[in-house]
């Protein structure tokens, strides 16, 4: 696959840098992992012996563990990482999962670390820095845009019903079902 040999690349240059990491792989050294991430071709990586990732074998077996991400996945991204674990669906080998699962909670990709061997140490902190101000001042942009478009469309628009006005539409509804219910038990003991 196309993905493959740079996803498999980044991980390992993660688990090379975390030793504790590579361990706790280890023990399933020869399983396969899938990541099934809707439109994309699905990932398959192997897991080697001493506890790094290569890519998957054309005639490799079913993988030991599927990783599946919902369609709500990229939503979920946005609203944090607890969000972004509930969306993904986990099929297979119990153990591997819960050691993958702790991993992508635990691993950190350290960029100044980094760029500080090309750069060196003060440009690396204040190029990290910068970067990370730039993606902190987009987030809150695109936090803003979505607190704009939907007080648009129940303010503006009206194209969505709020809240405390939709809580007696819906009173009343349950009202009119527990009435058209006693009716009809009227109706039968008249029958």
């Amino acid at each position: 696959m196309l993905l493959d040999h740079p996803v498999a690349s980044a991980l390992n240059h993660l688990l090379d840098a975390e030793p504790w990491a590579r361990q706790r792989l280890a023990p399933f050294g020869g399983e396969t992992v899938a990541l099934v991430v809707s439109p994309l071709p699905e990932l398959r990586l192997s897991i080697l012996a001493e506890g790094r990732v290569a890519p998957a074998s054309d005639d490799a077996a079913e993988p030991s563990l599927t990783l599946a991400l919902g369609v709500d996945a990229l939503a979920a991204i946005s609203r944090g990482e607890e969000h972004l674990m509930r969306s993904v669906e986990v099929t297979g080998n119990a153990r591997l999962a819960a050691e993958v699962m702790l991993l992508v909670r635990h691993l950190r990709w350290d960029p100044e670390e980094d760029l500080s061997r090309l750069v060196g140490d003060v440009a690396a902190r204040r190029m990290v820095a910068l970067v990370r101000g730039f993606v902190g001042w987009q987030a809150d942009a695109a936090q803003r845009l979505a607190r704009s478009l939907v007080e648009y469309a129940v303010e503006e628009k009206r194209i969505v019903v709020p809240r405390p006005e939709l809580e007696p539409f819906a009173a009343g509804i349950a009202r009119l079902r527990d009435a058209i219910e006693r009716l009809e038990k009227r109706v039968e003991r008249l029958a």
